[in-house]
């Protein structure tokens, strides 16, 4: 068994010397149709998010199983799109730059529940019976109360709604078994905070994701403007997204932590057992950037760019990129089993090549990166 050390990908890069960056143009076709996809993706994941909220505010309104499954439901698509947006992130932009990114509002994790609500073990704790402290829960009040204490302590966001729809999972079989009579007055006590919280959290994400949309509008002066002006630094930028989300992220945080933990606190969406599509979101989104074929784009990708200057790594990167969607497709379901047994197990073993084909996939687009003449950072400190 490989050491999580050993996965965080200290990208040990090819000796490769750094050839001339690519001319303008091709540079430039790269960059505005990662803008168009950054732009299309925020609205997609938008009008996502909305109707989650409505789908919430449906089941609010007269709580019962089938409303629930079909909040449920809303929030399993909206977050598979978002999961394509990850690949966005992780150089200082609008997602997560550190004066008011808001990444923290919409994708933090992993989440306490019981700094949120009534758990296991804990029935008295929670910010919906904290009345006294938080007499009126609003999206300012959660805002200001995320994370306050502690990185756990997570109180809104995708996680955050996930919870209040799941609650926690202590099932083998499946995901969290909430029922909806935890929101009907006269059935628990604190029904109607939860109904009010639950209502606050989806308007909340949907606020985000707007001013992430208008960072990356066409024709107007905010960030996309700035993105553009600057292709060699933009095409940097996108390569550190690629290789972070990649490697310290997605093959490290999100499968190799949980690998050697061996615990389902460190799964990404541990209530409703979607670990899977997240990992599979993710990899689409990198593979939307590197060919240049996500919403909104129009067939330029940084595939074309690779090509331009080393056409026999770019088809190393195209093939590893397709093997690791393999390799996540591999991984059974759901994820909380899957990192459970012994090494030799079959589970265990399809994650171990999961993520040694995202090391590798790492490995590659980070020499590319050389290739290109740039010092790509493997981890968000590093930017």
């Amino acid at each position: 068994m490989h050491t999580l050390r050993s996965r965080l990908l200290l990208c040990v890069a090819p000796m490769i010397a750094p050839l001339a960056h690519a001319q303008s143009a091709p540079q430039t076709a790269v960059v505005e149709a990662y803008a168009d996809y950054a732009h299309q993706i925020y609205a997609d994941c938008r009008r996502q998010a909305e109707q989650l909220t409505d789908a919430v505010d449906v089941f609010v309104a007269g709580p019962s199983e089938k409303r629930l499954a079909a909040a449920r439901a809303r929030w399993i698509e909206a977050r598979e799109v978002y999961g394509q947006t990850e690949v966005l992130r992780f150089y200082g932009g609008p997602i997560d730059n550190a004066q008011d990114g808001p990444e923290t509002l919409l994708n933090a994790w992993p989440l306490d529940e019981a700094y949120i609500d009534v758990v296991r073990g804990n029935p008295s704790g929670g910010i919906l019976q904290d009345a006294a402290r938080y007499p009126n829960l609003t999206g300012t009040v959660l805002a200001l109360a995320n994370e306050r204490g502690g990185e756990a302590n997570i109180c809104v966001g995708w996680h955050a709604v996930e919870f209040m729809l799941w609650g926690q999972d202590f099932f083998d079989d499946g995901p969290g078994r909430r029922s909806h009579t935890d929101f009907v007055d006269g059935c628990n006590p604190h029904a109607a905070r939860r109904r009010e919280y639950l209502q606050v959290l989806g308007p909340l994400i949907v606020k985000q994701l707007r001013g992430l949309e208008q960072a990356w509008r066409p024709s107007a002066d905010n960030y996309r403007k700035r993105f553009l002006a600057d292709p060699d630094s933009a095409v940097r930028r996108i390569l550190t997204g690629m290789v972070v989300l990649s490697g310290f992220e997605l093959g490290g945080e999100r499968t190799a932590v949980a690998y050697e933990t061996q615990d389902q606190e460190d799964e990404h969406s541990c209530f409703s057992d979607t670990t899977h599509q997240d990992f599979a979101a993710n990899q689409r989104g990198i593979l939307h950037v590197w060919r240049g074929t996500g919403p909104g784009m129009k067939g330029c990708g940084l595939r074309d760019l690779a090509r331009v200057t080393d056409a026999a790594l770019a088809d190393g990167i195209e093939e590893q990129l397709l093997a690791t969607a393999k390799a996540i497709q591999a991984v059974p379901q759901p994820f909380d089993q899957a990192i459970r047994g012994a090494d030799d197990s079959k589970s265990r073993k399809a994650l171990d090549a999961c993520i040694d084909s995202l090391a590798q996939q790492t490995d590659l687009l980070a020499a590319l990166g050389l290739v290109l003449g740039y010092e790509v950072p493997v981890k968000p400190s590093d930017r």
